[in-house]
């Protein structure tokens, strides 16, 4: 029999209420447990003491039984200092889509066409300003 130490749901609509729970891992969520082990209150401030109230004794005999905490309970047992949850790292998941990245490149690539554009622009305009000058100074040296 696996064990896993979860969160069973419980409080009204809205309003969470959490019990830390031993249970088979095949068992519902809100299901059969074998023990209670203490309570999390969402609800309340993260700088509440009543919170996250755990039976650390009860959960270190789990853990010593083989009993595998889920990503939250495991966050509750490392604060409490029962467990070292190692940090996990995914890169690739704060970069953007396959298709937010085709949209970017077209809207660099509409970019530097305008920027393109608008220096081309630049440079006729400035082009027959400096013809007239030149004249003007040829004119002027004979």
């Amino acid at each position: 029999m696996s064990l896993k130490i979860r969160l069973a749901r419980g409080g009204a609509k809205k309003r969470p209420y959490y019990r830390i729970v031993v249970a088979d891992s095949h068992s519902p969520r809100d299901g059969r447990f074998l023990e209670k082990i203490g309570t999390y209150n969402p609800v309340l401030p993260k700088d509440g003491g009543n919170r996250v109230v755990l039976d650390t004794e009860r959960a270190a005999h789990w853990l010593s039984q083989g009993a595998i905490p889920t990503d939250r309970v495991a966050r509750f047992f490392d604060a409490a200092g029962l467990l070292t949850r190692t940090a996990r790292s995914n890169p690739n998941k704060g970069k953007p889509g396959a298709k937010a990245m085709e949209r970017k490149e077209a809207a660099e690539a509409a970019a530097a066409a305008v920027v393109a554009a608008a220096a081309a622009a630049a440079e006729a305009a400035a082009a027959p300003a400096a013809a007239p000058a030149e004249d003007a100074a040829e004119g002027a040296a004979e």
